[in-house]
């Protein structure tokens, strides 16, 4: 059975202590309406240095923490190919789950969650969250005031020559579930869907333009990867409100001077920030107009705010809202992306099975920690 809890904070358990649980718990430790009270790992040591590092009370095992009566929601950090498991066996216990991204891996697996999710009474929330931040959600009040007039298109542009130049271990980001979509490709993808609604049909083309990889970064460097998925894919998306989207991800570029996200209105441009961001810069240029507006930050959570798409989903369990950061969204955004792939497989364009609703809107300068009602 769920956890009931009425009032108070929502407490959060921890599962996966690696590099980015760090800004996750210290976020989670600041945040109004949560609180983190156990950490876990495989590895007991690294639990324990986690929790002793940021004040948690418990470090346990994945399994203890699964089955502790306190915990509300797990937050699970896992690896990508550990997503469904740890998710599935959260809500099997009757707990919301968060994940980070992707949701889960398959499609198949995304469906599943959420409807054991839907049967436990339990709820389920998916990085990425920074849509909710300052710069993001300034665009989204700027398009809903009018000021671009009807938004009709969007480009959006990840280019780059792959993480093997700097990351430690890479070789995981040319393998099943890697690649520059998979990894990236849910913030684009997620910032579009929360400025212009869910997409209902894809095309797309994707290659795998040089079949391995020589690692440059220590401690491997001189090594090779071979290259498992496509590193360079171009997609165009058809929202279901009309709007018309170019996507391009690429791990073998190495230089541009594309824009990383624009939107067209019937009146008028708008440059959003990077959507791996908080903050901004947001730009708007309207019609006749021969000069670019630098618009001010107008909501809160312009830093690095990891975490805020926890808080949101607590408060919405406390008041029995609509979750932002939700289930659907992630659930629809992974199945975009295996949408690009099938495209260009078949050579067709490929009409999602899934949808979900347009995300709220933020208040206007939510202070740090605390969170809309």
């Amino acid at each position: 059975m769920p956890v009931v809890q009425t009032k108070g904070p929502v407490r959060v358990g921890v599962v996966g202590v690696g590099n980015i649980s760090a800004i996750y718990l210290k976020n989670l430790k600041a945040f109004d309406g949560v609180d983190p009270v156990a950490v876990a790992d495989l590895d007991p040591a690294r639990a324990e240095a986690r929790a002793e590092e940021f004040g948690i009370p418990r470090a346990t095992t994945p399994d203890a923490l699964l089955a502790d009566p306190e915990i509300e929601i797990v937050l699970n950090l896992t690896v990508p190919a550990a997503h469904a498991s740890v998710a599935q066996a959260a809500v099997e216990a009757g707990k919301s789950v968060y994940n980070e991204k992707p949701l889960t891996i398959t499609r198949e697996d995304a469906a599943r969650l959420l409807a054991t999710a839907k049967e436990r009474g339990v709820r389920v929330g998916g990085a990425p969250d920074t849509f909710l931040g300052g710069g993001l959600q300034t665009c989204r009040a700027l398009i809903d005031a009018g000021e671009i007039g009807e938004p009709v298109a969007a480009t959006a542009f990840m280019l780059g020559h792959g993480p093997e130049g700097w990351h430690p271990d890479p070789a995981f980001f040319y393998q099943t579930g890697g690649g520059p979509l998979f990894d990236m490709g849910p913030y684009y993808l997620t910032a579009l869907v929360a400025m212009l609604g869910p997409v209902r049909r894809v095309a797309g083309s994707a290659r795998a333009s040089f079949a391995e990889r020589t690692i440059g970064s220590q401690p491997k460097a001189g090594q090779t990867i071979a290259v498992e998925v496509p590193t360079h894919l171009a997609a165009v998306l058809d929202f279901a409100g009309g709007p018309i989207a170019t996507l391009v991800t690429s791990f073998d570029v190495w230089a541009s001077e594309t824009p990383l996200l624009e939107i067209y209105g019937a009146t008028g441009t708008l440059s959003l920030p990077d959507p791996n961001t908080f903050g901004g810069p947001v730009r708007l240029r309207r019609s006749g107009s021969e000069t670019w507006e630098d618009v001010p930050i107008a909501h809160g959570y312009a830093e690095n705010a990891r975490g805020i798409g926890v808080l949101d989903l607590a408060r919405a369990i406390r008041l029995g809202r609509p979750a932002r950061a939700s289930g659907e969204l992630a659930a629809h955004v992974l199945d975009l992306m295996h949408a690009v792939h099938d495209a260009s497989d078949t050579g067709r364009a490929v009409e999602p099975a899934t949808t979900c609703d347009r995300p709220a809107a933020l208040p206007v300068g939510l202070a740090w920690g605390a969170w809309d009602e």
